[in-house]
């Protein structure tokens, strides 16, 4: 196997196999391989979290691992639970009695009032209505208690190992509570589903109302019309958690996810952080998904070669300075012999941070190539059958 080194990632950018459509998760990059980040500003807070959607990478923590009180953020989890349990959200529920008149934020759901699914999602996230969280939990799983379960699943899902779920809104509860850090992951994971985005980046909208005609609904996120390429995500408060905000902004290509849990001036410190992150960090992307590689010599075979190509792709957030940092290698056999199958692995990429291994991934041939030499006795078979 021949080591094929490139010192400078401006190498990387090859032509991009595009008979693959993916939406695959381009990073495969695990939080803290790379060096934490730093900014220059800070969190009042009593916890904050500040990280890359995309790669993991941490920029800013407090107090990341202490169990708190989340308030309404806990939404985040309910409408991600909701999203992924429901096949069809334009589905119409009726509104149990259960969910009327429950204590805190509302949008005054009425019972046998019936809305869409994706109406009251609109209503959890943008007016933070407890109503339409239990409404919505009752309709996925018929119980609170049971819809509380669903969200654990998907805590797990997001990778989050220090959260749990006493209800679907957030109110004060003894074995209700999650981490700055496992708030994150929660966001990270659910920015990526498009219905959720969709809702979270709202500013406005008009819901039906049984009574009224319609409910016309702000976002309570202001960061939504203050912060440069805000896209969410969701505010809370309660006498236990204090203010809380989950926010995210997307520029250039860098997504970033910001938490802070009891934190007073929640939009000035949340905006100053992520402001600093996209001042200093790009995103670069390294390896593209389903990205071709090169011609592989082949002996035997019906071609003279066969085009390789790695699946993962790899997304990082960087400073110009650690961008130099880079490095590639490509290990790869200087020839292959046929026959060869599709998919077949033989070989791989690694990138490294300076010595550092930050990712890694198999190399594949892009379809199939037959032995020549077993074509010529084939057909030499052929010729001479019968022949004595």
């Amino acid at each position: 196997m021949k080591k094929l080194v490139f010192l400078s990632i401006f190498t990387l950018f090859t032509a991009v196999l595009c008979i693959f459509n993916s939406d695959l998760n381009v990073s495969a990059i695990q939080e803290e391989v790379l060096p934490k980040g730093s900014i220059s500003v800070g969190c009042s807070g009593s916890s904050a979290f500040v990280f890359d959607a995309d790669s993991g990478r941490v920029f800013y923590e407090k107090n990341a691992d202490a169990k708190r009180a989340m308030a309404s953020t806990t939404k985040i989890a309910t409408a991600i639970t909701v999203i992924e349990n429901c096949d069809d959200l334009d589905a119409i529920v009726k509104i149990d009695k259960r969910a009327v008149g429950i204590e805190g934020t509302s949008i005054y759901l009425r019972a046998g009032e019936e809305l869409s699914v994706r109406d009251l999602l609109y209503g959890l996230m943008l007016r933070s209505g407890n109503d339409a969280a239990c409404a919505l939990a009752i309709y996925t799983a018929g119980s609170i208690d049971e819809f509380c379960l669903l969200m654990e699943e998907t805590a797990k899902k997001a990778g989050a190992e220090n959260t749990s779920f006493a209800n679907p809104h957030g109110l004060d509860a003894e074995e209700h509570y999650t981490t700055a850090r496992d708030l994150a992951k929660i966001t990270a994971y659910a920015l990526k589903n498009e219905d959720f985005a969709q809702i979270v980046a709202t500013k406005n909208i008009k819901i039906p109302s049984s009574e009224e005609g319609m409910r016309f609904l702000a976002n309570k996120n202001r960061l939504l019309n203050s912060l440069e390429g805000c896209i969410g995500v969701k505010t809370g408060y309660t006498g236990d958690a204090g203010r809380c905000l989950v926010s995210a902004v997307e520029r250039d290509g860098l997504k970033v996810v910001c938490v802070v849990l009891n934190c007073g001036p929640m939009f000035e410190e949340s905006a100053s952080m992520l402001n600093a992150v996209c001042e200093k960090y790009s995103s670069y992307q390294i390896l593209e998904p389903y990205q071709y590689i090169r011609d592989i010599p082949l002996e035997n075979g019906e071609v003279g070669s066969i085009q390789v190509f790695s699946k993962s792709g790899l997304k990082l957030a960087l400073t110009e300075e650690e961008r130099l940092n880079i490095n590639i290698i490509y290990d790869l056999p200087e020839k292959l012999v046929a026959p060869v199958k599709s998919e077949q692995e033989i070989g791989k990429v690694e990138v490294y941070y300076g010595k550092r291994l930050i990712f890694s991934e198999k190399i594949y041939t892009i379809g199939e190539v037959d032995s020549k030499l077993l074509r010529d006795k084939v057909k030499d078979i052929i010729d001479h059958w019968g022949v004595n």
